[in-house]
């Protein structure tokens, strides 16, 4: 063979020139690009869905809410306490609110009956962006706060009011309705563009009213609550892109990486490479321990490889063949002519222009048989299978060769099978085969001889058997007989055969995924040595 495939590792004695896998994969990889770039598509889609399509708010919303109605409800209950027992309840309001415990996430208000203020208590924790810069102004929360500001106002299609109420306007508002009809909340922007949620109840003494508590939530603080909620969801995205990241780079390494070695090794068997690095050996990846695509693609291109040699080497085999061929009946030609030259009329020269009709004739059977067994792969390749009765195409082969060998006193026999056997291939090229077994019997045997053929549906294989009562075939040639050009025949019948059809039969079956061997016939217990019955063909095909 004219080269070897090496199906090491090509990687291997290669690490050295590798570069890491971020700056060859990630920069120079498109598959490995677009392998993150989809993540972090993905995962930024979800991003932007849980912002916009978040329930935080809302849910945020509604828990403020029933929680400052109930800080109200207990407010107006301890000032109603307070007051119940005080003769003038309504100048006593200010007083008895002075005392009240302070929450660090709410406000009070204590209006009279009148929507005077009262008192007012305000949080004790600071709220808003003013507090965050003082205290976070290096830390993550800062610096998203700011990015996602930016972004947010890129989208913004409303600016707070300047003429929006401050919390104290608001508190004062829902006191005086809160006095009119009882029980009242409200959500409200301030000026600042920040929400404020207020809650109020009436402080009703001996069934009058004489004030009413106003509990509301401190300027920032939901802001704040939001932010929070916002840079969770942003540091767990933080988080997934990063190891989406470094997983996409991972995979990326486990497909981009053996492709980029598949592909070199495939790009190093060009011929100026072959020619340049070493003509004699091809490298291909051994990937077949991996158990996905790209391990069945290692294992194709290296099969592919192989029959590619191996079509090599039998090309330049059939090559050498066909020359050694055809210098025979050439060397025998040119002598027949130099000999014509100088040879006298007669029966000599009669019999030299035989020997050259001869060569001749033995020369276009040569060209023909080779032009067909050159074109033979690429047109089983070409051809569609059909299914078709394989029991009625051997019986009409046979019936068409029975008249010549009934000329010969040879006797046909077909032995069908009790069925119809139906197989998948090219009917006409695997009637070449049985045409060419028939033939072959045929010319090996003599008047009082016979040929059989006979067909069996074994299991998964059928089984098509064709022997003769010839001669038989010498055991060293039971293998010899598919080679090419191989003949062995009676000296009589020199040159009458190119020795190319068992081999092109044999061909075929195997284009099939069939099998085809020579075997003689003995009796059964006969001596070694002893002459055989003749000789069988047996070809199996799957069906």
């Amino acid at each position: 063979m004219g080269a070897e495939i090496d199906m090491s590792d090509s990687r291997k004695g290669d690490s050295k020139k590798r570069n890491p896998i971020v700056k060859r994969y990630f920069w120079s990889s498109a598959l490995a690009r677009r392998i993150i770039a989809f993540n972090l598509i993905a995962l930024c889609v979800l991003l932007l869905g849980m912002l916009y399509l978040s329930q935080f708010h809302n849910n945020s919303t509604s828990e403020h809410l029933t929680a400052l109605e109930t800080e109200t409800t207990l407010y107006a209950q301890i000032l109603t306490e307070r007051l119940s027992s005080g003769a003038d309840d309504a100048s006593m309001l200010g007083q008895k609110a002075k005392d009240l415990p302070m929450s660090e996430v709410s406000e009070v208000r204590v209006y009279d009956a009148d929507s005077k203020p009262v008192i007012t208590l305000l949080s004790r924790k600071k709220y808003g962006d003013k507090k965050r810069e003082a205290t976070d102004a290096r830390g993550i929360s800062y610096y998203m706060d700011r990015l996602v500001d930016k972004i947010a106002s890129v989208f913004k299609t409303t600016t707070p009011s300047t003429l929006a109420p401050n919390i104290d306007e608001i508190a004062r508002s829902l006191a005086v309705r809160v006095a009119e009809t009882g029980l009242q909340n409200l959500q409200e922007n301030l000026q600042s563009g920040e929400i404020v949620i207020a809650v109020g109840q009436p402080i009703v003494v001996d069934g009058a009213t004489i004030g009413t508590v106003i509990v509301s939530t401190p300027e920032g603080r939901m802001g704040d609550l939001r932010k929070d909620d916002r840079n969770t969801i942003l540091r767990l995205f933080a988080l997934a892109a990063g190891l989406s990241i470094i997983l996409s780079l991972v995979l990326a390494n486990t497909i981009a990486n053996p492709i980029y070695d598949l592909a070199a090794a495939m790009d190093a068997g060009t011929t100026s490479k072959l020619r340049k690095d070493n003509p004699e050996r091809v490298l291909i990846p051994d990937m077949e321990g991996r158990d996905d695509e790209i391990g069945h693609l290692s294992s194709a291109m290296r099969n592919m490889t192989a029959a590619l040699y191996h079509r090599i080497e039998a090309n330049e085999q059939f090559a050498a063949d066909v020359a050694h061929e055809i210098k025979n009946p050439l060397a025998s030609l040119r002598s027949a002519i130099e000999t014509l030259r100088i040879a006298p009329e007669g029966e000599k020269r009669n019999r030299l222009l035989d020997v050259v009709e001869h060569d001749v004739r033995r020369l276009d059977r040569l060209v023909s048989d080779i032009s067909n067994a050159s074109r033979l792969d690429s047109e089983l390749v070409k051809e569609e299978e059909d299914r078709f009765d394989l029991t009625r195409m051997l019986s009409r082969i046979v019936d068409f060769h029975s008249m010549e060998a009934n000329e010969k006193g040879i006797e046909m026999i077909f032995d069908g099978s009790d069925e119809k056997i139906f197989i998948d291939g090219l009917e006409e090229r695997l009637a070449q085969v049985f045409v060419n077994l028939i033939t072959n019997a045929v010319s090996f045997c003599k008047s009082g001889d016979a040929v059989r053929l006979w067909i069996r549906h074994v299991e998964n294989r059928v089984l098509i058997v064709v022997e003769d009562t010839g001669l038989g075939i010498p055991n060293d040639s039971l293998v010899k007989v598919f080679k090419r050009f191989y003949s062995s025949r009676p000296v009589e019948n020199f040159g009458n055969n190119s020795g190319l059809g068992l081999s092109i039969s044999k061909q075929i079956v195997e284009a099939h995924g069939g099998v085809i061997w020579a075997e003689n016939i003995y009796v059964k217990g006969a001596p070694e040595g002893s002459a055989p019955l003749g000789a069988r063909f047996v070809v199996g095909l799957p069906g």
